[in-house]
């Protein structure tokens, strides 16, 4: 999959350092995923959950941030929307949420 706005996490763990391992992995397994649909996706990220507009939400680090992604599976490509706290994360709308860094 190509992910688009890496820099997104470069910025995200540069204020949050416990971030930087999880993401770097995330990262890693999405890049080299070739995912078709949802349920292969969720193979990979089992507590991973779609929201709507083709966007799904990763649990980060032990769900200690979460990472709001738009996936697009017939183009390969995966599209950071936004990242932050559960708390964050519970004041927005997450179908409208765009990158907050």
């Amino acid at each position: 999959m190509n992910v688009l706005a890496y820099k997104t996490l470069e910025k995200f763990w540069m204020r949050h350092a416990d971030a930087e391992v999880p993401l770097k992995v995330w990262y890693l397994v999405c890049r080299r995923a070739s995912w078709r649909n949802f349920h292969e996706l969720a193979n990979d990220f089992p507590d991973a959950f779609p929201v709507g507009d083709d966007r799904v939400v990763f649990d980060i680090k032990g769900n200690r941030y979460r990472l709001v992604v738009r996936v697009v599976f017939l183009y390969k490509m995966m599209q950071i929307k936004w990242i932050g706290t559960p708390a964050q994360y519970n004041r927005i709308d997450v179908r409208k949420a765009d990158i907050n860094i």
